[in-house]
This record gives C-alpha cells, structure tokens and sequence, in this order.
C-alpha cells in the first residue's frame, strides 16, 4: 500500500533531525514536518510517530556533552529531556491544531505478547481520542539488556504492535545505496527492495553503516521485521523540510515491500507463535458469531479447559470439541470461569474491575477452516 493511501503510518525521526550539530533546535523543521502530519491526516490516516531526542534535549539544558556518557548519567538526561522533548513537539503541533501524548516502551513491552496486546490497546484508544502518539524507548529505566539501544528497531516492532500499512524511517540521505555516497560519487540508490537477501546481495552493510542516526544496519533489520508483519518500509532523506511531501511528490527514496498481507502476517503470528496453553469451549450462538467475524464474549462461552494468563494463546472449540478457532485472551482461565455464560454488562460487577468486554477480540483471533 502506498504512503498516501496508508491507513496506519508509522514516522520515526531521529535526534539529528531536531537538533542540528550547533545543539539548536530544528524548529522551522519541525514546524513543516507537523505540517505535513496534518497534511496526512487530511487523508484519515492514523499517525504515530516515534521520537529520538531525549537524552540530546538533556544534554542540551544540561548544558553536558552527550559523547561518552555513562549509562546511568545518560538515564538522568533522559528523565530531564523527556520533558523538553514533549514541550518541544506540544508547542509545535498545537499550532496546527494537533493534539499528541506520550507512549514510552522498553524491550520487553513488544516482545511479551500480553504487554504487547496491552500497548496495542493504548495506540486503539488514542486513534479513538484522535491524539498522536509520540513513541520514545524509555531510556529512564532501560538497562543494556533490556534495551533496543536504536528507534529504528524499535518502530518497525510499534508498526507490528499496530498493524501499520508502512513505516518511514527518516535518514540523512535518500535511501539505501549500493556503496557510501558520502565517499562514492558512483553509489546508486537502490529504489524497490522485495528480497532483502536476494535484492542486497553484494552490497556491503557495514562498509555504508557510517551515515544515519542508527546505521543501515539497524535500518535493514527493522526492514526484515516490516517485511514479515505486513508492513512496507521506506528509508528516505529527513533533512530536508517538509519531508513527507517529499515522499508523497515521488522524490527518491528506497522503499522495502512487504512480504506478506497484514492479515496473512498476523494469521501466522497467532497460529505459529506458540502452542496453546488451554481453551474454551462455545455454544451455537457464538459460533455462529465468530463466523460472521464478532469478538468472542463470556456469554457464549460453557467450558474453560486448562490453565492459562491473559495474553496468552488459546483454542476455540466447538460443542463437539473441534476446534474452530484461535485466539489471544483478554482474560485469564481463572476470571473466564467466573464470567461465562455472562452478558459483557454484568463483567465489572463479578469481577470488581473494570476490563475488556471480549475474551478474544476478533482482531486477536483467526479461525480454522
């Protein structure tokens, strides 16, 4: 799917685009990239963007070189600019009437499912609030083991999270070439990529990894992420202002097709991730339902089998114990049993907090033919 026909889009900048190599910052930048936000929301898009600059916006009030910095120092910065950061994009996008919030993830918020399903729920009913969600890693907290130490991994794991039609990884040159262009005036821009194997073979990663905020490198690696999760990646030139309308006007760019339909790619997350830990068994009514694409709710469920935690994977079955479909459960098995054959409505009161309506959502379950 094109960028200016995306329905989900998923922008990571990088520190340099907001800071220039004096420490100021960027602001007419800015101010023509949240122009170009509006721009694409004119077209129903829904819009999250994921933001490098904390610890350089610390440093910066701090008045404290970011290079060499110790992991714990860099953590205090982080903790100031984060801040600075927000005011800097709250000021910026209230002048076209944009209204953003702030989503900090670690590693393990997309890499455990049931965080991940958590977060996708936070993205759902910000879109619904018609707020964009300015994503950092949170560098606050996050130790080098639990760390993406790059945004460029981390945003291709947000537009899986979120099931975006493309993500655009903003650099300082037009895309991926064939050599470094910065020392190799004979480098071409590569323009399609659809075999990240096949397509860059010969290409020397590492020899090109010297420009961009996070490397070619990490870059390729979200690519590969992208490709698998339904999502098409664009690598493309973040200095230049208005630099989405770039994009949208054809100017170069190298743009990674995704390998699979968002639906085929969430089809085979659900199915192949892991082996089920339990299931629940429906009546007639809501198997009819699950057929004509409803979520999954208490009252049509008459049997909870196994042991399992909210997030986890589970099967539908049939009265006749055929398992009918797959899913992730908003629930867990010991709440399930307290709710079944219950109406949504009546939820709240048995379990005395306020949760999800659907046991599976229908976005987190696929059925079996």
């Amino acid at each position: 799917m094109s960028l200016k026909n995306s329905k989900i889009t998923v922008i990571k900048i990088g520190s340099s685009l907001l800071i220039d190599h004096k420490k100021r910052v960027r602001k007419k930048w800015l101010t023509s990239f949240a122009e170009d936000v509006k721009n694409l929301r004119k077209l129903n898009q829904k819009i999250v963007i994921v933001s490098s600059g904390a610890i350089a916006m610390g440093c910066k009030k701090m008045n404290i070189l970011k290079k060499n910095l110790k992991l714990d120092k860099s953590q205090a910065m982080a903790s100031i600019g984060q801040i600075e950061l927000m005011n800097l994009f709250s000021e910026i996008f209230s002048k076209f009437k944009i209204n953003i919030s702030q989503i900090l993830l670690t590693l393990e918020d997309t890499e455990q499912r049931r965080r991940s399903i958590n977060a996708r729920r936070t993205f759902e009913n910000l879109f619904n609030l018609n707020y964009i969600p300015v994503v950092n890693e949170n560098d606050t907290i996050a130790t080098s083991e639990i760390k993406y130490g790059d945004n460029d991994r981390l945003a291709s794991r947000v537009a899986q999270i979120i099931n975006a039609d493309n993500l655009v990884l903003f650099s300082d040159v037009d895309g991926l070439y064939t050599d470094n262009p910065k020392k190799n005036n004979k480098a071409k821009l590569i323009k399609e990529i659809k075999d990240i194997e096949q397509d860059l073979t010969g290409v020397n990663i590492k020899g090109i990894n010297e420009y961009g905020s996070g490397g070619m490198k990490t870059k390729i690696e979200a690519a590969k992420i992208c490709q698998l999760s339904g999502s098409n990646m664009i690598i493309a030139n973040g200095l230049k202002n208005h630099p989405i309308q770039h994009i949208l006007n054809g100017d170069n760019y190298t743009l990674f097709v995704s390998k699979l339909s968002k639906l085929d790619a969430r089809k085979k997350w659900i199915l192949s991730s892991i082996s089920p830990k339990g299931s629940v068994i429906i009546d007639d009514g809501a198997n009819k339902a699950l057929g004509n694409g409803k979520s999954l709710l208490a009252a049509g469920i008459k049997k909870v089998v196994g042991k399992f935690n909210k997030g986890d994977h589970i099967k539908v079955l049939n009265k006749k114990d055929k398992e009918i479909a797959r899913g992730l459960a908003s629930f867990s098995s010991d709440e399930i049993k307290k709710i079944l054959g219950k109406h949504s409505n009546e939820i709240e009161k048995i379990l005395g907090y306020v949760s999800k309506s659907e046991v599976i959502h229908k976005d987190d379950m696929v059925e079996i033919i």
